[in-house]
Order: C-alpha cells, then structure tokens, then sequence
C-alpha cells in the first residue's frame, strides 16, 4: 500500500486498539533441516523452461532471500502446511523470494516469517499462485514484513485457495496489473487484507477476509505507471475486520483506521455487489477520493483522477458496524449524528466529487455512486467542507450503472 487511508488528522492520534489476537505461537524451527536451502538454491538458479522443481515435505529453515528469472517454472511443494519454508532467522535479502519471469506456477507450499516481503512477482505474464500460505508467525507485529503474496506490473494473474496472514502492509496485494483474478483466499491478521491497487481488469471473489485492520482495498494512486479501473468485488466475505493498525509508525499505512470491510479510494468502475459485510466497526463500505488521503493537488500528475467515480454497490448483505469508528473525529461525528448509542450507516463517502464535471449541481449519472442495496443507507461526511454538513440523503444515489464483463485469464 502507498497511501494513507481516509482518516482525520487528529483519529491518527487515536488509533483503536480494538479487535481480537491471535494467539502467538511461530514454527518450532530446533528440529528444521538447514541445509536443503543450498540445494534449493541451486535448483532455482539452474532451472529451465518447463522446469518443475519439487520440495519435499518438512520445515527448512532458510537465512538468504531466494530468486527465480527463468520463465516457464513451476516451484510445487506438498502442502500449504507440510512444505514450510521459513525466514525467521533472514540475514540477507529484501524478500522471500523475488521472481522476475514469466509463465510461473507456486503452488502448495508456506513462506513464513520473512524479513520484507514473503512473494514478490515483478513484471511477469501468466502467473498463478495457488494454495500457498505466507504467515508471519509471532501474530500481527510491527516488525513483520510489509507484503505477502506481491504481484506487481503483472499481466494475467490468478492467485487461488491461498491464506496470506500478519503482513505489516497487505496481505494479499496486486499492483500495476492487469487481467487480475484473486479468488477462495482467506487474509487475516494484516493491516490490509486484500488490496487491488492501480489494476485494470480485476475479480475478487469468494474470499474471506476478517481480522484485518481493512478487509479489501481498491485503491488508485498517482505517480504510478497506470491508472486503474474495472474491478468487481463480489461473493465475498468481509467480516470483523477490526484489528488495531500496526503498520509502521510515520508510514502511509499506519493511519489505515481500523475497523473497515471494504475501501474504495480514488478508482472508477467499482462494482460491490452479492458480498456479506459484517460487524466491521467503523464503517462496512468506505468511498474516498485521494484528499481524504492527506494528499494535495501537489503530490499529483495533471491527468490523475482523485475522485472516486461510477462506483456500483449492490444486492450487499449488511449487518453490525459502525458503531465504535476508529479515532475522536469519527467518534464524534457518530454521536453528533446518531445519538451515543447510534451507528454509522453502512455506507460512508467523503463527499468529495470532481466540480469540472458536474451539470447542474450533480454529476452525470455514468459516474455516480450508485446503490441498490435494500435499505442500506449513506453517510456523506462533506469532507470538503470540513465535516461542517453530514448528511444521508440516498436520493442521489438512486441508480444504476452498466455491468462490468468478468475477467477471463489463459490458465484459469
């Protein structure tokens, strides 16, 4: 994640230490065999297109970062939780293991407790990660590392029945993509659960995501290769993603406020529609624009769009949250407006819209948030103004947009 999340200044200050735990516990590392790493090392740096390099079941402690550049290879273990490769005592390298290839399967196996990143996939086509684990093991730190399955300036991406637990920024991230799918994952104990960042043409689906501090992310950041749009988050769980934020302290992520299921910052063509949104505490569904984020005009390139538009939230089941907003502002807004026992609607929206584009006072219907969603409500916080006038008038947000096409990847 590259940004700090909507949240007013003085809530930074606030920071909720809400949300379960998991127990501590890491990997038992005095039995793990210490010298398959070279092997293994040399099998990656050997390996030729169409390669399969096999690990065998067991925990193998490892101490230097791995990479892989040939296209082509499959790295299959025996199990998410047999074939465990662990980092804990990392001395060298910046991830887990770095690819930088094509045409690339990984599959069936856990990365653990990685001193950065635990997968890192940079610019690469035909990519499918599926049912690997990558878990910092000591619970949510500081310390751990900030990604745990990482693809990056990708094209064509599937990443499958894989768990991804304790990353220090998200979780499971996708970044400068295109042609995304990330799909039956669960994501928990991260600062960001799932997050799809500056992509174009990405389906998340039947995932779980809970016990996050942000359950799914849809973010658009400038000062990046591309912009993103078209993405559907759908059949998803987003559940009691309340875990305080432990992101680094003076970094962007760290003000991501807890309790949030689904967040939405700057991109376009979102459709949310057939997810259960549940008990998240300060809000189910976020919509921002990048000023909500602490940026200025400065920090963007004449042709960024900061505003949020044609965002579609439909057929949602809603129930709990928004009762105990992370940070003071929040809170106070929630009593002011709702009473001390009172909660926020489902829905909450800076408010921010893009003034060039409106016709007589409102945007044009192609690029509203529109909601068809029972009796789910809205809560425009007016953060142009400062807060000065909430509302939750759903009038305007009475419509409908065109339906986005699904995904559809080569190797799916």
């Amino acid at each position: 994640m590259k940004m700090r999340i909507w949240l007013p200044v003085a809530a930074i200050l606030f920071l909720s230490a809400c949300g379960s735990k998991p127990a501590e516990k890491g990997t038992d590392l005095s039995k793990a065999n210490t010298t398959y790493q070279n092997e293994l090392m040399e099998l990656l740096m050997d390996a030729k297109p169409g390669a399969v390099i096999e690990i065998p079941a067991g925990v193998f402690a490892i101490d230097t970062e791995l990479s892989l550049v040939v296209d082509g290879v499959t790295i299959r273990g025996q199990g998410m939780d047999k074939t465990i490769l662990n980092f804990r005592n990392q001395a060298a390298g910046a991830q887990g293991l770095l690819v930088t290839a094509s045409n690339f399967t990984i599959e069936n196996l856990a990365i653990e407790d990685t001193k950065g990143d635990a997968i890192k996939i940079n610019k690469g086509e035909n990519i499918i990660v599926r049912k690997i684990r990558t878990e910092w093991t000591q619970g949510p730190k500081t310390e751990n590392g900030a990604y745990g399955i990482y693809p990056v300036q990708t094209k064509n991406v599937l990443i499958e029945d894989s768990v991804a637990i304790g990353a220090s920024d998200a979780g499971i991230y996708v970044g400068q993509s295109q042609n995304v799918v990330v799909r039956r994952n669960r994501a928990e104990f991260n600062v960001a659960g799932i997050e799809i960042e500056n992509c174009i043409d990405a389906d998340v689906y039947e995932n779980l995501a809970t016990n996050n501090t942000g359950g799914i992310l849809v973010f658009n950041m400038p000062q990046l290769q591309q912009a993103g749009y078209r993405t559907r988050v759908y059949n998803n769980r987003a559940i009691a993603n309340n875990t305080r934020n432990f992101g680094h302290a003076g970094t962007p992520v760290a003000s991501v406020p807890a309790g949030t299921g689904v967040i939405v910052n700057s991109n376009d063509q979102v459709e949310i529609f057939d997810n259960e949104i549940a008990d998240n505490k300060t809000a189910n569904i976020i919509i921002s624009a990048l000023f909500s984020a602490g940026y200025s005009d400065s920090a963007m390139s004449a042709d960024f769009d900061p505003y949020p538009e044609a965002i579609l939230i439909k057929d949602n089941r809603f129930s709990g949250g928004g009762n105990a907003p992370d940070g003071m502002d929040f809170q106070a807004l929630r009593i002011a407006k709702f009473g001390p026992t009172g909660r926020f609607p489902d829905i909450l929206w800076d408010g921010y819209v893009n003034p060039k584009k409106l016709v007589n006072g409102q945007l044009p219907a192609e690029l509203r948030i529109c909601i068809d969603n029972g009796d789910a409500g809205i809560l425009n916080v007016d953060g142009p103004n400062k807060y000065a006038k909430p509302n939750t008038d759903i009038t305007p947000h009475r419509c409908t947009l065109p339906r986005l096409k699904p995904v559809v990847l080569p190797q799916a």
